[in-house]
């Protein structure tokens, strides 16, 4: 049997342990929040290493993209450097893939066209492989990650902006605890505060990371669609009671809730039995096609 545990600044009621068969071979894999403390993630890691098949970060990055420039967060390297011997990733190498896929369903799949759709992105930084998608679909794409990670009401609206700004700002931001700009343990399950509401009214489509778009949410999304990553059965029903119609998470259902992208890039480099660095986007293209690894979908109203 191959382990995978995910170590995450997320909040420990977030907690999630599955069983799965992939190609013959049993799969335990488990996501363990941390609460907020870096330091007892670093420890995690470290007790771990060397334990288990692959180790996922969790609730927060190591790498942000923008364009073809990387950046690297100073607490997600810490996080990245703690283990030696078993390999870790932080999602951001099947994103790019996972994402993208997400995209084409939605089209092709759900029949949503997507050409003239207002898009709120909440945050384009770490799945900028799903906000261009949106672009290249045609979609009209508000780039959120300004207003809600920086809390600058400065809405970006084209990709060459947004990239210019990214390489002005985050050099010196990704030095900054990550804390700073993103919820982390407790406060992920603290009742949104409403803010900049009039973004997410203008948008048909709300894309991104779950708690990055959840901490400024209005009471009502009637008729949105979200599309995003991790989700809890508690935040399927607290969508559906603020009104949203579809909700789409870009990894699969995984007994009765989306794990996030960093739990599923582990398990599938446990099953190719690489180093990440040897793995590359057709390795994972094809094992989410063989495993038929789609997204979920469920509709609130």
């Amino acid at each position: 049997m191959k382990r995978v545990v995910s170590v995450s600044l997320g909040s420990s009621t977030r907690d999630h342990h599955v069983q799965v068969e992939w190609f013959g071979e049993q799969f335990d894999i488990s996501r363990i929040g941390m609460d907020g403390k870096l330091d007892a993630a670093i420890a995690k890691v470290r007790e771990l290493d060397g334990t288990v098949d692959a180790i996922g970060l969790g609730g927060i990055d190591v790498y942000l993209y923008a364009g073809s420039t990387r950046y690297a967060l100073r607490d997600g390297l810490r996080l990245l450097e703690a283990a030696k011997r078993t390999p870790v990733v932080d999602g951001s190498g099947l994103k790019n893939t996972l994402e993208r896929e997400a995209v084409r369903f939605l089209r092709e799949d759900l029949g949503i066209e997507l050409a003239g759709k207002q898009v709120l992105m909440v945050s384009a930084l770490d799945r900028f492989g799903m906000a261009q998608a949106l672009v290249d679909a045609g979609a009209d794409v508000l780039f959120g990650d300004f207003i809600f990670a920086l809390d600058l009401d400065k809405p970006v609206r084209g990709l060459a902006e947004f990239e210019a700004l990214a390489q002005r700002y985050l050099p010196d931001a990704c030095k900054l605890p990550f804390q700073f700009f993103y919820p982390t343990g407790k406060k992920q399950e603290a009742p949104p505060t409403p803010k900049y509401p009039q973004y997410y009214e203008q948008a048909e489509i709300i894309a991104g990371d779950f708690h990055f778009m959840r901490q400024f949410m209005p009471d009502r999304l009637d008729g949105k669609i979200v599309l995003t990553n991790t989700v809890t059965a508690a935040n399927v029903q607290e969508l559906r009671e603020r009104g949203v119609r579809l909700l789409v998470t870009t990894t699969p259902d995984f007994a009765g809730r989306s794990f996030g992208t960093n739990v599923v890039e582990a398990a599938l480099l446990a099953l190719l039995g690489k180093r990440p660095e040897a793995v590359t986007a057709e390795d994972y293209g094809r094992l989410l096609r063989e495993l038929h690894l789609a997204p979920r979908v469920v509709e609130l109203a």
